[in-house]
């Protein structure tokens, strides 16, 4: 696998792959020079290192060096394989720490002075953190929530999957969705094309699109997650193509142009889905939690921010997580911030700094 095309990306960026981390040959984007404090970005789902292009050029302005990876299952990096019948263990969350800790001392840094995650990365960035706080010595969560490692013996609870496929107008959580076998062959090939699907897809999610109106849920019942977006609580039976075609744009966004669509088009049109989707699968079968509640009753105790757009319907997809993240999973929580004219990563307004798309 060749670096990315320099013409793709910002003046100051650099790609490179750097082989032998944790079984990865790693592909990353880089910015500011080594030897400066060091920031670490964490992408999510279904995104790039990429995805950071727009702010990594002010971090390194600011006096840092900032890396960007594509993480296991994503972009160029490779030594990974997501075959659907193939163990979980490599995508486990545990694993994915011991990515990113495999990264830093391959680059030969003593620490990271602030590490950030958006999305999926946002609870990799957490439990990073969490494991390792002599090594990633601050904190910033975006889209996600981090309420805190699962405890021992906690209730089953009640079948809301069942219950979402009961009410009304039947529906199904899009985790358990990509968790089926079909969803990366539905998002592979999907009816419309690859650049539209993901058009829309993005649009869905982003302040653009007139339904992203967040507020608290106020349990895990069917009912009130039936109240999340399409994208979230899906129709029964939709794929996810189906589910965001009737929200497709007209016109490329400002924060997305169809220039900057194609890379990621290209991108997934070579790897496929099915290597972010391993990550959902860990999470809905209950593979990472044996692992993770090793670490019940334990905090982030380095300095940790939030931030998310005030449209984006993630910082409420698990209820009472905002809360707890706050009150309880971490002991020196510096700040929330939600940003206006903003959803999962996107700003409509090319003057806010909220553009990781």
């Amino acid at each position: 696998m060749t670096p990315l095309d320099p013409a793709l990306l910002p003046t100051g960026i650099r790609s490179r792959i750097l082989a032998g981390v944790n079984g990865l040959s790693v592909h990353l984007l880089e910015a500011g020079s080594a030897g400066q404090p060091a920031i670490l970005l964490l992408h999510g789902f279904p995104e790039l290192a990429f995805s950071w292009r727009k702010v990594m050029p002010a971090l390194a302005a600011a006096g840092f060096h900032v890396i960007a990876p594509d993480l296991r299952g994503y972009g160029r990096t490779t030594g990974w394989s997501a075959d659907y019948d193939e163990p979980l263990a490599p995508f486990q969350m545990l694993n994915m720490v011991r990515d990113q800790l495999a990264l830093v001392q391959a680059l030969d840094l003593g620490e990271v002075h602030m590490l950030a995650g958006h999305d999926y990365g946002s609870p990799v960035a957490a439990w990073c953190a969490l494991i390792r706080p002599d090594v990633f010595r601050r904190l910033a969560l975006m889209s996600a929530p981090f309420a805190g490692p699962p405890r021992f013996g906690a209730p089953a609870g009640r079948d809301v999957h069942a219950d979402l496929a009961m009410l009304d107008v039947p529906r199904k959580h899009y985790q358990w969705y990509y968790a089926e076998r079909r969803a990366a062959g539905d998002m592979d090939r999907p009816p419309q094309g690859l650049h539209a699907f993901l058009r829309a897809y993005y649009h869905h999610k982003s302040a653009d699109w007139p339904g992203n109106k967040p507020f608290p849920l106020s349990g895990w019942t069917a009912e009130e997650l039936a109240k999340m977006p399409d994208y979230y609580v899906m129709p029964l039976h939709a794929t996810m193509p189906e589910a965001v075609t009737p929200h497709m744009p007209a016109t490329e966004a400002p924060w997305l142009t169809d220039a900057e669509l194609a890379v990621y088009v290209a991108e997934y049109s070579r790897t496929g889905f099915a290597g972010g989707l391993q990550s959902y699968r860990c999470g809905t079968s209950g593979a990472n939690a044996a692992d993770l509640t090793l670490f019940s009753g334990r905090r982030i105790e380095v300095p940790t921010l939030f931030m998310a757009g005030a449209s984006d319907w993630g910082i409420h997809q698990a209820p009472f997580a905002l809360a707890r993240m706050q009150e309880e999973a971490c002991t020196n929580f510096c700040g929330l911030h939600l940003i206006p004219g903003a959803g999962i990563g996107c700003s409509r307004s090319s003057r806010r700094p909220w553009r990781s798309c």
